[in-house]
């Protein structure tokens, strides 16, 4: 009989309070090795797998999926052989690594964590349930009534057959499986319409509305139902952006100007690129001009890339500019950001900005990648926005926001001429950045745009 240790839920970033726990990755009763993922754990910052402290056997999990627990809160206990390191934070066994619980390592691929999952519950543990006890009827039940007899002039049409669930464990991301638990929904009976035979939301709605006789809305739980109103909890990202904001707004006196500007130079120098071999890789964006532009900006006005020290009654110039692109996901916005940007090629930039937008998206962030940024960037105009008045980030001195690019009539070189155009804004912490600065830096921006050429090309 093995030892069996608690282990506390880490703090996962830089001072957070607390995390959801997203989806466990193993079951009670599974063996887990030394930093193996065992559970998804969301923050403020991101969501983040936690890998195993021990090698072992994951004994008991004190929380389930969708429930938010303190740093320091009891999160699994594990049953391991020998004696184990003092502190419980280290592997059981002599001569074992202890586990790497910030920055969590290499990740695997996607592919890979799939395979795993399956291999990891595809033979039900001996000690896990095999189905939920039936309560009896209170009342006796009824024997089916006989087949009502078909007519002999109008035999029976066999119905269309329904599509079988896929074998083996179902596919579906932690929020489905929570909504499915919530329903009452066997995950492997329902039929997945998702990506990769995942099971959607809208999958298990259905079937909730058809096992309980209700359209999908009704099926949806009664925070739908009220009054034609939904309930959301504030929690993970939205309340960690809602908290920065009204900190933001509140303490930095935010001014923002504004740049109309001609751009079919920028738009050349992209399709341009697009052609050129050390391009082939990666993807190649107007945000890409828009952000080297920023980068050389910041170069000319140090000021730009500062902050505001209220405690040391200091302003903190910044060599590095750790360039925050804001990102819009299906956890809500996020801002994670390139370290040193100023150093990267113009291919290296490239492919970082996709990197990181991709991760983000996919809810793979570091919480290390959400801290420490200097002057970010957001693009409206991927929505077809004009341009907007963003509030800054907490800690940072600027951010710029760039417009949809559209066919404007222009006069250009003298004459009316048909040209691309967008409409840059910048909005600044007043305290540090007066109105003289910011208009130099937005006009350094817009001539770079206007015609990057040769430079940008010098730089790949």
């Amino acid at each position: 009989m093995g030892q069996k240790i608690t282990f506390n839920l880490p703090d996962l970033g830089e001072g957070l309070t607390e995390g959801e726990v997203a989806g466990w990755l193993v079951e009670p009763g599974d063996q887990v090795k030394l930093n193996q993922p065992f559970v998804e754990v969301e923050t403020a910052k991101a969501l983040v797998e936690v890998p195993s402290p021990y090698t072992g056997v994951l004994a008991e999990r004190h929380a389930s999926a969708g429930d938010t627990l303190d740093v320091g809160a009891p999160l699994a206990t594990f049953e391991i052989e020998g004696a184990a390191v003092e502190g419980g934070s280290g592997s059981a066994k002599e001569g074992e690594r202890t586990p790497n619980l910030v920055g969590y390592g290499a990740r695997e691929t996607s592919s890979k964590r799939r395979k795993r999952k399956r291999e990891t519950t595809a033979t039900p543990p001996a000690s896990a349930p095999i189905a939920e006890p039936v309560t009896p009827p209170a009342e006796p039940i009824s024997p089916p009534a006989p087949p009502a007899p078909t007519s002999p002039a109008a035999p029976a049409v066999p119905a269309a057959p329904t599509p079988a669930p896929p074998k083996g464990p179902a596919l579906a991301k932690p929020p489905v499986r929570k909504l499915a638990k919530d329903l009452g929904v066997d995950l492997a009976a329902v039929v997945p319409t998702g990506p990769n035979g995942t099971v959607s939301r809208a999958d298990v709605e259905a079937a909730a509305s058809a096992s309980q006789g209700l359209a999908p809305a009704e099926a949806a739980g009664p925070a739908a139902r009220a009054g034609g109103e939904e309930r959301i909890p504030i929690k993970g990202v939205r309340k960690a952006t809602a908290q920065n904001m009204v900190a933001s707004a509140f303490t930095a006196p935010h001014a923002t100007v504004f740049l109309t500007c001609d751009v079919t130079g920028m738009m050349d120098t992209v399709a341009e690129l697009k052609g050129r071999e050390e391009f082939a890789g990666v993807k190649v964006s107007p945000l890409l001009l828009v952000a080297k532009a920023a980068l050389l900006a910041c170069g000319r006005h140090p000021m730009m890339n500062a902050s505001w020290d209220e405690a040391a009654g200091e302003i903190v110039v910044k060599r590095d500019v750790n360039l925050g692109i804001a990102a819009a996901t299906p956890r809500g916005l996020m801002v994670p950001n390139i370290k040193a940007a100023q150093n990267l090629s113009l291919v290296e930039l490239a492919g970082a900005i996709g990197d990181l937008t991709a991760t983000a998206r996919g809810g793979r962030t570091q919480p290390s990648e959400m801290t420490g940024g200097t002057f970010s960037i957001t693009n409206v105009g991927v929505f077809g926005v004009d341009t907007g008045t963003p509030i800054l980030p907490p800690g940072e001195s600027a951010i710029l926001v760039f417009g949809a690019v559209r066919p404007q009539p222009w006069v250009h070189e003298g004459e009316l001429a048909v040209r691309q155009v967008t409409t840059l804004g910048l909005s600044f912490d007043h305290r540090l950045i007066d109105g003289e600065l910011g208009s130099r830096f937005l006009a350094d921006v817009g001539r770079f745009l206007a015609a990057p050429g040769e430079t940008a090309l010098a730089w790949t």
